[in-house]
């Protein structure tokens, strides 16, 4: 890469990029960001948020693996497919409004669970912006700041067919469990068209 060679430019352009330019299937990405730590198949709900998320394959765009594997905020099976969908849409939700106020990812693991830290967070953001939000003030900047993402998304020409994993992932089961991304295409569709609905 650092000498330009022609394989090194390929392969510098990326994961999606060089599996595109080899004809690999096997390129674990979405929107044409590479998957980090998390395998979809074993952590359901990142793979919900891999998919589904405006900017592509990040797990902290809502970072199921929270509630999935570390059990703050709830507890949800990760092999299991029930929950995912709302466990990932609420966390997207949280996880836009934190970042537009400056807050750290990190706090989530305090607000999930603790709902006198939460408001602490709120009275944070009012004091620090002489405003007067409430808690689902900050709910609400979340689903705007996901629907003005998704309103670019689909100006940029992105569809529904964009929030979808690699296929293998549903096809090869991951050991030790033995587990495919059985998540459909319907519910990964009902993340942005279920409760709450975003406008």
């Amino acid at each position: 890469m650092g000498q330009g060679t022609p394989l090194g430019r390929i392969l510098g352009g990326g994961a999606a990029s060089t599996a595109k330019a080899f004809g690999l299937e096997h390129a674990p990405v979405v929107k044409g960001q590479a998957m980090p730590a998390y395998d979809p198949r074993a952590v359901k709900g990142v793979g919900v948020t891999y998919a589904t998320s405006t900017m592509g394959a990040d797990h902290t765009a809502g970072y199921a693996v929270a509630t999935n594997l570390l059990k703050v905020g709830g507890d949800v099976d990760p092999l299991s497919a029930e929950g995912q969908i709302e466990l990932s849409r609420n966390l997207q939700i949280a996880t836009a409004a934190l970042d537009a106020t400056g807050f750290c990812l990190f706090i989530a693991f305090a607000i999930l669970d603790q709902q006198e830290t939460f408001d602490a967070m709120v009275e944070i953001i009012n004091g620090m912006f002489d405003i007067n939000l409430t808690g689902d003030d900050v709910v609400a900047l979340g689903k705007k700041i996901l629907s003005m993402e998704r309103e670019f998304n689909k100006k940029a020409g992105l569809t529904a067919a964009d929030d979808r994993l690699p296929r293998y992932f549903r096809r090869e089961a991951l050991t030790p469990h033995n587990v495919v991304f059985d998540i459909t295409d319907e519910q990964l569709d009902s993340v942005y068209t279920g409760r709450p609905v975003f406008s």
